[in-house]
């Protein structure tokens, strides 16, 4: 999985949407992010198939929502994911939330059977906890290979990164600028213009260095040129220290169906 991928999330207008996949893949991205709920996914396959780029060389990523995690919904679902994107198989399908029609044995039983049949090539939770990892190895065939949550510098994950790098779990990091917080925050900042970067390229810097895959969301080439030169940002052991210690805490994402833990 490449370490930096491109985000869709709100990014509902189909020229503009397919434009940006498109421009992210010539430019070097490999790493393409979607879901269900986005209601995006046949522009995301348009950018993919306009790109000079072969779809083997890109992994692509979709979601299954809370509302379609019935056996039954699971493979019809992620059937209509597969005709909207224009793909026979996405690299990575993951459950959005341990949420709504969620239930463990019958929701997972359904990856098992796609990744059986070769429409998954991996198998990804959203916005888990231990608890509902190991809950969820219980009834995968196949490893559970990622875990998508929200971090970045004001939300770091300190639990979960542990946890992950305990049980050769994958972290993606969606949100990771913060919905814009990190432009706020004086550490990154300050830290940013030391290496005439963006706070954005810090940000996503940071997690890099945590071995944590970025997916933050851009439309126009400018941000999206912008987050991928974060590749050959090095940040410091000093520098790292003082991101870790940041004591602002900004969680971005918390919906009604959250997890009781979060």
């Amino acid at each position: 999985m490449p370490m930096l991928g491109l985000g869709t999330w709100q990014n509902d207008d189909a020229d503009q949407c397919a434009e940006s996949v498109r421009t992210a893949l010539e430019m070097g991205y490999r790493h393409i992010d979607t879901a269900q709920a986005y209601k995006n996914e046949d522009a995301v396959g348009r950018g993919i198939a306009e790109a000079d780029v072969a779809r083997e060389d890109v992994f692509l990523a979709t979601k299954v929502w809370i509302s379609k995690l019935s056996h039954d919904d699971v493979i019809e679902s992620t059937a209509d994911s597969l005709e909207r994107l224009g793909v026979d198989y996405v690299d990575l399908l993951y459950i959005h939330w341990p949420s709504g029609e969620y239930e463990p044995e019958e929701t997972i039983g359904a990856f098992n059977q796609l990744y059986d049949e070769g429409k998954i090539e991996q198998f990804g939770v959203s916005n888990f906890e231990p608890d509902h990892v190991e809950e969820a190895r219980e009834h995968a065939e196949m490893p559970v290979y990622a875990n998508q949550v929200e971090m970045h510098p004001l939300l770091p994950q300190a639990e979960l990164r542990e946890y992950a790098a305990e049980t050769d779990l994958e972290l993606v990091a969606y949100s990771p600028l913060a919905r814009g917080q990190v432009f706020e925050n004086d550490t990154i900042v300050d830290i940013a213009e030391a290496h005439d970067a963006s706070p954005a390229q810090v940000s996503l810097a940071w997690l890099n260095e945590k071995g944590v895959t970025a997916i933050p969301k851009a439309t126009s080439e400018a941000h999206i040129r912008d987050n991928w030169e974060s590749v050959g940002l090095e940040l410091d052991a000093e520098e790292i220290d003082r991101l870790d210690a940041i004591e602002e805490r900004d969680r971005r994402v918390h919906p009604d169906f959250a997890p009781d833990a979060w």
